[in-house]
């Protein structure tokens, strides 16, 4: 069984950065792809971003291309979402998530293991 805490979250101005950090434990972190969605309110949960295991492949959906970047850090068992040139159309939830074997990066239906989420607002 693996645990996600992510942290990182906070209220930043647009065009701001922010970086989100998720630490995983009880498992084989080294295993496990991993993504970050997110949640606005009155919204569904929408894929950001994932990582394969090796962290050699990376995803990213078209509304955070070219500002956002995930990584991973396998000798510490944290991935993390580094946020540029933020927009207030980012603010949400984010939430990370953590698969051995996802169908797609792209659906929160392929990760079994999620953690709390830690709120992001983007001000305008």
């Amino acid at each position: 069984q693996v645990q996600l805490v992510e942290t990182g979250g906070t209220a930043v101005q647009a065009g701001g950065s922010l970086t989100l950090s998720c630490a995983a434990s009880g498992g084989i972190f080294s295993a496990y792809d991993m993504a970050w969605f997110r949640q606005a309110p009155g919204k569904e949960r929408e894929f950001v971003s994932g990582i394969n295991w090796t962290g050699a492949n990376t995803y990213y959906a078209d509304s955070v291309k070219g500002r956002f970047t995930i990584s991973r850090n396998n000798a510490w068992n944290t991935v993390y979402l580094q946020m540029n040139s933020l927009k207030p159309e980012d603010t949400a939830v984010y939430f990370c998530a953590a698969s051995r074997y996802p169908n797609t990066y792209y659906s929160s239906s392929s990760y079994g293991y999620w953690g709390q989420g830690t709120q992001v607002t983007v001000s305008s």
